[in-house]
Formats: C-alpha cells, structure tokens, sequence
C-alpha cells in the first residue's frame, strides 16, 4: 500500500516537473554550458594560435621595426650631446699645453709647424761669398739664407721674436755695409768668424740643436722673412750696425771704444740689461799671468800701483799699472777680459777682476733688445733706440749696385 502511495505521489511529482520544463523551454535561447574555472581562457586565448614557425616570424618582423624606430632617437641623442660637450669645453694646445685664445693665425702656424712644413726666408738680391774657415772652403749663400744663418749663431734662438728681428735688420745692415764699404778679399766677402760675423750652415744648426732644429729655424727665419730687405741707414747709407751682448747698464759711444766719433753710435741707456746672465763676472788671474799678458813686470810680493780713468758709461778709458799706460779696450783685450767695464782686486799673488757687461758695448744690446721686446717694443722701437737718427729702408733703394749684380 505504501509502495503504491509512494509510485503514485512519484508520477504526480514528476508529471509537474515535465510540464514545469516544457514551459520554460526556448530553442532559441540554449542553456549555458557551466565550465569548471580551472578550464577557462583568456581574451587573447579565444584567438586561433599562429604555428610556430609564423610566431619566429613575426618575432623577427617586430624587432625589425623596433630597431629601425629606435636607432635614428639613439644617433640624435649623442649627437646633441657630442655637441653640447665641443660647446662647453676649453680647446688646449697639444704642443704647449696652453689655453687656445681663438687666434686662428696663430693656430694654422702651429698647425703647420707641427706638420713639418718649413718657414722659407724671403727672396735673395744677390749672394755672400763666405769663407769657410773650418775647412777654408768658399760658400756662395744667398742673402737671406746667410742673414739667418748669421741670427741663428749671433743671437739665442729663445729670444723674443722682435728681438730676433732687430737682429735680422743689424745683420743685413752690416752685411750690406761691408760689401760696399769694407775691404774683402779677391776670394770672398766675409769669413765666418767674429771677424766680421759668425756664421753657421743648416746641417752645422742641426748637429747643434737635433730635435729642436725645426722649431728654432721656423722662429729665425720667420723673423728673417718679416724683414725681408730691411737695413739701417744714416744720411741714407747703411750703418756701422755694431751689437753686442750684454752692457753694463749704458752703451758706449763709437770714440770711446773705437776711434772717430759717429753720430748714431750714442751711448744710450740700457737697464734691462741687468736681467743677462752675463752681466756680472770674476775671473782670477795670477800676477805673474798679467805681466806676460800685458808684457811688463810686476811683483807678486808687493801692492801693484794702478790709476783708473772712466769714460760716460762707467767702463774703463784708461788704467795706468806700475806705470804703464793702457786703453780700457786695449786692457781689457790683453787679458781677454768679458768687458771694459771692470775692477781690480789684488790677493797676494792674485788678481780678481770683476767685470760688468758683456763685449765691447756700441751699438745694440742683444739682452737690452730682448728686455724690451718683451715688455712689448717692436724691432723698429728697439732699433730706433740703441741706434741714434736712424732710419729704416730697403737695399734696393740704398744699394741698386749690390741688387742689380
């Protein structure tokens, strides 16, 4: 009995149920799938996965276009700060270490030298037969190349520049005054000693300054070739152009070394000599040394009597010794003393003698020259000032001769 309750309270129950799911029933509108989580995909994972092969190349296509967008930013970047740096840094010259002041001149001129493109003196009117003492052999030198060759051995190559100049135009003069004025020889013009000026050959230069010879040859003939034809005329004639090293503080006046009296051969003040390493001098000699060299007796036990007269300058006119009478010049040649400007001490069997100056003091001053070179006189001021009345002109106009030969 209550199995058949049961059956049929189970019919009725499931007939309502059947009716219940034929009324909510709709073809159109499917019922949803529930899908455990663990089995769901992403957005992206609805998409239909490419194969592996088309994934390698879309990877390569990618960085393709990444490199090419990227690239040209990176070059520009640096670029600006390549730029930014050049702007913003001191420009310093690699052969002095000093900072460049933006003078382009002087730049290309480093430049150059630093290239090892040689300075050229300029063109020559004519030759100087030079005799060649070492080997008794005669050049025949152009004259701008001996005139450099002259500064190069005359004058330190260290010198300021326009000093090195005045120098050029000192030599020139004297050279061209020689040849139309002095006495050469039938065999040539000049020797190349202190006789008349000291000369040296390029390859006597090289052997002399090796690794420095371009740089000083450079800095000579530059100063050779910016007074390229200039001499020192007086009265429209080249000059005495007498120099020598260092004075005594004043130059000398021609009658007072030499003999005769010429007018631009003034004593002229000259203090920036005291700044030479020649200025001051002790040289000790015994007395017995002395009276050979002055060839008169003297002794070595007793006081030697000496009476010293002075010319303007404060070198020494005359010096009487034992009661003979020499010229401050005369003296001071005997004893190959470094100038006429000196005392005399005696210490029992010696002589101290201390000198000031350096050579026989007419004319320029090459230390003077250089002191007022650098406290910025040019070659002109300098030659105006150890040479009186002068003026400044070209061989060609003073001597056609010399050119036209």
């Amino acid at each position: 009995m209550q199995n058949k309750n049961y059956k049929r309270k189970n019919q009725a129950i499931y007939k309502k149920m059947k009716q219940l799911k034929q009324k909510n029933k709709s073809p159109k509108q499917p019922l949803p799938k529930i899908v455990p989580f663990s089995n769901r995909k992403s957005f992206y994972s609805k998409q239909k996965r490419p194969s592996p092969w088309k994934q390698v190349v879309i990877g390569v296509f990618m960085t393709m276009i990444i490199f090419i967008l990227a690239v040209p930013t990176f070059v520009v970047q640096i670029s600006k700060a390549d730029n930014q740096i050049s702007a913003g840094t001191e420009i310093v010259d690699n052969d002095t270490g000093s900072q460049a002041e933006g003078n382009e001149t002087e730049d290309i001129a480093e430049e150059a030298v630093s290239d090892g493109e040689a300075v050229e003196v300029g063109a020559s009117p004519f030759n100087v037969s030079v005799m060649r003492v070492s080997n008794e052999e005669v050049e025949n030198i152009p004259v701008e190349q001996y005139v450099a060759g002259v500064v190069s051995s005359e004058m330190p190559s260290e010198f300021e520049m326009e000093a090195l100049k005045a120098q050029a135009v000192a030599a020139r003069t004297f050279t061209v005054n020689f040849l139309l004025n002095g006495e050469t020889s039938d065999n040539y013009d000049v020797t190349d000693t202190t006789q008349h000026q000291v000369y040296k050959s390029e390859q006597e230069l090289q052997e002399q300054w090796g690794a420095e010879y371009h740089e000083k040859m450079n800095k000579i003939n530059q100063a050779v070739k910016e007074t390229e034809g200039q001499i020192i005329t007086y009265n429209s004639a080249p000059i005495t152009a007498s120099f020598f090293s260092t004075s005594n503080g004043y130059t000398e006046n021609s009658e007072d070394y030499w003999e005769g009296e010429v007018a631009y051969l003034r004593s002229v003040e000259s203090p920036w000599d005291e700044a030479s390493p020649e200025f001051s001098q002790q040289t000790t000699l015994t007395v017995a040394e002395v009276s050979e060299a002055l060839e008169i007796p003297l002794q070595d036990d007793k006081a030697i009597p000496m009476e010293v007269s002075h010319t303007d300058s404060g070198r020494v006119a005359e010096i009487t010794v034992a009661g003979n009478t020499f010229t401050g010049p005369d003296f001071r040649d005997k004893l190959g003393l470094r100038s006429s400007d000196f005392t005399i001490e005696q210490s029992d069997s010696h002589l101290i003698f201390t000198t000031q100056g350096y050579g026989h003091g007419v004319g320029m001053s090459q230390y003077g020259a250089n002191g007022m070179a650098a406290e910025g006189k040019n070659y002109e001021d300098i030659i105006h000032h150890y040479y009186t009345d002068v003026e400044i002109s070209q061989i060609g106009e003073i001597a056609p001769t010399l050119v036209s030969n």
